[in-house]
């Protein structure tokens, strides 16, 4: 089973990921950001550096979505191949910092990638206001994240939003993150928890 865990920046993806592989014994694969040799650079010059990361995680995440197939394994992965594709590049596209023309030239690799993988079963959306996801941020304490700009998160959460309305590949679970202490408080890691099970119960 595969099953994938969405949100924007700052959103929880990576703690609620470690914490579920934990209860479930499932395979987690993370993004890859400590190893990412764009993402200062990106920070640091969006315009320049927009399609060498939007293609650096492509790649990534299709290689991710190949070798979990082909481990046969129960996997949760942190983020999606969709969320680049339908939410960060369409987003630095639409900001003025990707052109046009690398854009359809990254689509059109996407829409290729896509043709051969399968989505996850179930998909679980961490929904957050920019105030949360700012202060989340700046608690994790990256240092190329200081230069993220607020309309950039803004941004990403209107696509985000727009994205999970018409979202129809699997099962979907929303979770409102404001309301959520996974890290701190196993009463809501629980609760998240009985989600879960409710929507992988009608998988089988």
């Amino acid at each position: 089973m595969h099953v994938a865990v969405a949100g924007n920046i700052g959103s929880g993806k990576t703690t609620l990921a470690s914490l579920l592989a934990k209860h479930y014994a499932w395979e987690a694969q993370y993004e890859d950001v400590e190893d990412n040799p764009y993402l200062n650079d990106f920070y640091q010059d969006m315009q320049r550096w927009s399609f060498n990361l939007q293609i650096y995680f492509l790649n990534s995440r299709f290689s991710q979505i190949i070798k979990i197939k082909q481990s046969g394994k129960n996997v949760i992965q942190d983020r999606t191949i969709y969320e680049d594709a339908y939410i960060f590049a369409p987003n630095l596209h639409s900001m003025g910092l990707m052109s046009t023309r690398d854009f359809e030239n990254y689509f059109a690799l996407f829409n290729l990638m896509s043709s051969l993988i399968e989505p996850p079963e179930l998909l679980i959306y961490l929904r957050a206001t920019i105030p949360t996801l700012v202060e989340q941020i700046q608690a994790r304490g990256r240092k190329y994240e200081n230069n993220i700009r607020l309309d950039y998160l803004k941004h990403l959460n209107e696509r985000y939003e727009a994205w999970v309305e018409t979202y129809n590949l699997g099962k979907l679970l929303i979770v409102d993150v404001d309301h959520y202490n996974f890290r701190d408080n196993p009463e809501h890691l629980s609760s998240v928890i009985d989600k879960i099970n409710a929507n992988i119960h009608g998988l089988f």
